[in-house]
C-alpha cells in the first residue's frame, strides 16, 4: 500500500510527465559519437595506418636471416582472419554468408590466385626493399589496365598513359638506385672477395625482381579474374574475404608440408629462441591487420568521396616507402628518394586521371579507376603495394 501511495504522489507532483520530456533525449548521445567517426581524417589515417602496420610486420618476419616458411606464414593470417571474424559474427558484430559448397566450387579460382599473388609478393618483399618493392607494384596498375581494355572493352585516357610512363621510369630509377647501394655497401667490387660478395648481393636483386614481376602478373590475373567470377556469385565484402581465406587454408597447409622444410633444425633456423616470440606475434599481428585494412577500406569508401579515396589510395603510397627507411635499413640515397618521389606523382596523376575519366565516360571507367565491386579485394591489393 505505501509504494502505491509514493505513485500516487509523483502522479499529483507531476513526476510522471518526466519520462515524456526526457524521451528526446537518447538520440543526442550516439549523435556525438556518429559526428566523430564520420569525420573523413579518422578513416583515413587508419587505413594508412593499417597498410603501414601489414607491411612492417609483414617485412619483419620475412626479413629473417633464414625464414623461408611463406606458405605457413600465409596459412597464419588466414587462421587469423577466420577465426577473428568468425568470432565477430557469433557475437551478432557482423554478417555473411554460410558456407555453401556451390559458390565455393565457383570462388575456388579465384582462391588459388589469391594465393599466388600474396606468395609472390612474400618472395619480393624478402628479396627487395620496401621502397622498391612499392615502387614496382605500380606497374601491376598498367597491366590490369590493359588487361580491362582486351577482355573489357575499357579505355586509357592520355593523363593515365602519362602516369604510366612515370611508374615506368620510377621503377628504372629504383632498380638502378638498388643495384647502386649494392655495389657500394662492397666498395664497388674491386677485389676479388669485394667482387664475390657484390655478386651475391646483385643475384639476391634479380630473384627479387623475377619474384616482383611474376607478382604483378599474378595479381592483375586475380584483379581480372575476380571481377569476372563476382558477377556469378554476387559476394559482399566479407563473403569474399570469408571464402578468401577458408578456401585457402587446406591449399597452404598442403604446399607448406609439401614444399616446405618442417625439419627440427629448419624449425630452428626459422624460430630462433630469442626471437621466437616476437616472430609469431607479428605473424599473428599481420593477420589482424589485413582485418584492419579491408575494414578501414570500407570505412573510408562509406565517410569520403571516391575523388578523396583515389587520393588516399595514390598519397598512402609515400608513407609506406618511407616505413621501409625508416624501420628497416633501406639505403637512403638521392636515387631512391627521387624513385619514391617520381612513384608518389606518378600515382597523383593516375588517381586524377581516374577521377576525370569517371566524370567524362562513367560507363567505360577501367575497374582500376572505378571503385571494386569488393572493398576487401580492393584492401587486399592496397596492403600488397606496399
Amino acid at each position: 500500500m505505501s509504494d502505491e501511495k509514493k505513485s500516487a504522489e509523483k502522479l499529483e507532483n507531476g513526476f510522471a510527465e518526466k519520462p515524456r520530456a526526457l524521451s528526446p533525449a537518447p538520440p543526442r548521445t550516439p549523435s556525438a559519437i556518429s559526428n566523430a567517426t564520420n569525420q573523413p581524417i579518422f578513416p583515413v589515417l587508419s587505413y594508412c595506418g593499417s597498410s603501414i602496420l601489414m607491411t612492417v610486420t609483414n617485412k619483419y618476419v620475412l626479413s629473417g636471416r633464414n625464414f623461408n616458411l611463406n606458405f605457413f606464414l600465409l596459412c597464419v593470417q588466414s587462421v587469423v582472419c577466420i577465426t577473428a571474424i568468425t568470432a565477430a559474427k557469433s557475437f551478432n558484430l557482423i554478417t555473411f554468408r554460410d558456407f555453401n559448397t556451390d559458390e565455393a566450387r565457383k570462388w575456388f579460382p579465384i582462391s588459388v590466385l589469391l594465393i599466388g599473388m600474396i606468395y609472390t609478393s612474400t618472395k619480393a618483399l624478402q628479396f627487395l626493399t620496401i621502397p622498391v618493392y612499392t615502387i614496382f607494384k605500380n606497374l601491376t596498375i598498367i597491366l590490369i589496365a590493359y588487361g580491362e581494355v582486351l577482355w573489357f572493352g575499357g579505355s586509357v585516357t592520355g593523363m593515365a598513359l602519362f602516369s604510366f610512363g612515370l611508374m615506368v621510369l620510377s621503377s628504372v630509377i629504383a632498380a638502378w638506385a638498388d643495384i647502386q647501394a649494392a655495389l657500394d655497401s662492397v666498395g664497388g667490387g674491386k677485389s676479388a672477395t669485394q667482387s664475390a660478395e657484390a655478386s651475391d648481393k646483385i643475384s639476391t636483386l634479380n630473384a627479387g625482381y623475377v619474384w616482383m614481376l611474376l607478382n604483378c602478373f599474378c595479381s592483375a590475373t586475380y584483379v581480372l579474374g575476380m571481377r569476372k567470377r563476382i558477377k556469378l556469385t554476387n559476394f559482399k565484402d566479407l563473403d569474399t574475404m570469408f571464402y578468401n581465406n577458408l578456401l585457402s587454408i587446406p591449399i597452404l597447409i598442403i604446399c607448406s608440408l609439401c614444399l616446405e622444410n618442417w625439419s627440427s633444425a629448419n624449425l630452428q633456423l626459422n624460430f630462433p629462441e630469442g626471437e621466437r616470440n616476437p616472430l609469431i606475434a607479428s605473424m599473428i599481428l599481420s593477420g589482424l591487420s589485413g582485418l584492419f585494412i579491408s575494414y578501414t577500406s570500407a570505412w573510408c569508401v562509406r565517410v569520403t568521396t571516391s575523388t578523396t579515396y583515389s587520393m588516399v589510395g595514390a598519397l598512402n603510397k609515400l608513407p609506406i616507402a618511407l616505413s621501409g627507411l625508416v624501420f628497416f635499413d633501406a639505403p637512403v640515397t638521392f636515387g631512391s628518394v627521387g624513385a619514391i618521389l617520381v612513384g608518389f606523382i606518378s600515382g597523383i596523376v593516375y588517381a586524377v586521371a581516374k577521377i576525370r575519366q569517371g566524370k567524362s565516360a562513367p560507363k567505360s571507367v577501367l575497374p582500376t579507376s572505378a571503385p571494386i565491386t569488393s572493398a576487401s579485394s580492393q584492401s587486399m591489393r592496397d596492403s600488397l603495394k606496399s
